[in-house]
């Protein structure tokens, strides 16, 4: 069981859901910026199943919430027309930095998909599909959840699509 201080709104919600999930810490250095690849790097895990967390802003199509999460592998980039396209949307740009944060209730870096504050439309790469277990975000910088595809998916309401550039 993962210590207090690890306590997260994502582990709380992980927690709550019952589901099985190893937490991996490392030393986040603050003057790296590439925070997956930090994390893959740290703990030794390839970076096609160490997944980051993007907010994107869509546009266009009815769409019902401006806000969205796209989960791709750190050794890849998000692909904006594939995921605005996914959500169905017409267009997705990454969002503010300030409007990523006051959304998630998470610091750049340390967004996780998991206890956002506000619930958030979510699309994890399909690449996911293909590994046992996948790390995303614990909530903070220097803090990863390792769990299975499915029950992230599931507990986050997520959709599959190929937003992986």
């Amino acid at each position: 069981m993962p210590h207090s201080d690890a306590a997260s709104p994502a582990t709380r919600a992980l927690a709550r859901a019952k589901v099985k999930h190893t937490l991996h810490a490392y030393e986040h250095d603050p003057a790296n910026h590439h925070y997956g690849e930090e994390g893959a790097a740290q703990l030794g895990f390839s970076p096609e199943v160490m997944f980051k967390t993007l907010v994107v802003k869509l546009e266009g199509s009815g769409v019902r919430n401006p806000l969205a999460i796209g989960v791709v592998p750190v050794s890849g980039m998000l692909d904006l027309k594939a995921i605005a396209s996914a959500m169905g949307a017409k267009k997705a740009t990454m969002a503010d930095p300030a409007d990523a944060q006051r959304a998630t209730g998470y610091i750049v870096g340390g967004i996780s998909p998991l206890g956002t504050k506000k619930r958030l439309p979510t699309c994890i790469d399909s690449s996911a599909l293909s590994h046992d277990t996948m790390l995303v975000s614990g909530g903070r910088r220097g803090l990863s959840v390792e769990l299975a595809p499915a029950d992230l998916i599931r507990i986050t309401g997520a959709t599959t699509a190929s937003i992986a550039g």
